[in-house]
């Protein structure tokens, strides 16, 4: 089903993202342009724009073209489990394997850019441009802060697979360049005339804005080893549990930590933010951690003694490892890469369904109680 599912999503990325409460007019599709790129080293003021502004205007934006374009090609690995990958079978006559190598391969999501054909990732450069151009027609800064605080998770997000799909096969996103600056400084988003690259969204406008360690989770940088892609795309209603649950699944995975001794290792990622979010690294982290850790991994924390921000894992979080498998092998088609590691999570989900008891959740959207602050679910 994974095929069909593309071709809807590829239709679905056809329309503009939708502004709702009240509707403004949509904007008009624009032909497609060429990625614009700068150093970093321009006056950093021009950020301050994107600060959110004290009055506020109750709009939201909807994004369910998107998140119809997730299902397609986001594919959920499957709850932590904290164990060695299972094995997958080698290429028929030969024990040669193919696609991923990496232990986390079976951890968070991943991205069936081998399936994805020039339609679709047309489609997703123009989805791109299109949220780019409701900044032009709504007043983003004045929006509340959970809907601010999906529009930049959701831009970031769809240009970061914008250009990872454009540039694939690639086994490391970090490896891609735009006109020669490194995709994560390349500034080739536009909002309100300002160029963005991925790093100004989450570094100048996010983490410069929201206290809240939570919203690290919500941004994929093309890897294995940071946070999963989601399959529902960010909306203002609910994105404080949705950066929560993704707290959760990092956390608990062995990408995010892992004790050897008395030493708990952690992503390297921590130390990335630690300026933002950690600015006393071991307490605060600490502290951070201890909100979402479970199980053995909260028995972990316990018992160590010191961290260190040692974990990393810069393969891309695509289901066949960044590579084409095999001469003949056509974009669109299932590579024997991508087979291979459905098939191991297949095993993984049975051996899931026998030892791990079912979980049943409910969500709760906008329910106010008597006396409840205006802002309660407000991320911060």
């Amino acid at each position: 089903m994974i095929v069909p599912m593309l071709a809807l999503a590829a239709a679905a990325l056809g329309a503009p993202p939708a502004l709702a409460q009240p509707a403004l007019a949509q904007p008009a599709l624009a032909p497609p342009q060429e990625a614009r790129s700068a150093p970093a080293s321009e006056g950093e003021d021009r950020f301050d724009t994107f600060d959110p502004k004290a009055e506020r205007r109750e709009h939201r934006i909807d994004y369910s073209v998107w998140t119809e374009a997730l299902r397609a090609f986001v594919i959920d690995m499957g709850p932590p489990l904290r164990k060695m990958p299972f094995a997958g079978a080698g290429t028929l006559g030969t024990n040669i394997r193919v696609g991923h190598n990496s232990i986390y391969r079976l951890d968070g999501a991943m991205v069936g850019f081998s399936l994805m054909d020039v339609e679709v990732m047309v489609n997703i450069g123009q989805y791109r441009r299109d949220l780019e151009k409701v900044a032009d027609e709504l007043d983003i800064q004045s929006l509340p802060r959970n809907e601010q605080l999906a529009y930049w998770l959701n831009l970031h997000n769809v240009a970061m697979i914008e250009q990872v799909g454009a540039n694939w096969p690639e086994r490391q996103p970090r490896e891609i360049e735009l006109d020669g600056v490194p995709l994560d400084e390349a500034r080739f988003i536009t909002v309100e005339g300002v160029a963005l690259s991925p790093r100004d969204i989450r570094e100048r406008i996010v983490f410069a804005n929201w206290k809240s360690p939570e919203v690290f989770y919500g941004f994929w940088r093309g890897e294995i080893g940071g946070p999963a892609m989601q399959r529902t795309a960010f909306d203002g209603r609910t994105v404080g549990q949705q950066l929560a649950d993704a707290a959760g699944e990092f956390v608990n995975s062995r990408r995010g930590t892992e004790k050897r001794g008395r030493t708990l290792h952690v992503s390297e990622y921590y130390a990335e933010i630690a300026r933002y979010f950690f600015p006393d690294f071991e307490p605060d982290l600490r502290a951070h951690l201890a909100e979402y850790v479970e199980g053995e991994v909260a028995d972990m924390l316990a018992r160590s003694e010191r961290i260190e921000p040692s974990l990393y894992e810069h393969d891309i979080a695509d289901l066949a490892g960044g590579r084409r498998n095999g001469a003949f092998f056509a974009k669109g088609r299932l590579d024997p890469g991508a087979a291979a590691l459905l098939e191991q999570r297949a095993q993984k989900l049975r051996y899931v369904r026998r030892k791990m008891p079912p979980e049943g959740r409910i969500f709760f959207s906008n329910i106010d109680l008597p006396g409840d602050p205006d802002n309660k679910s407000e991320v911060e």
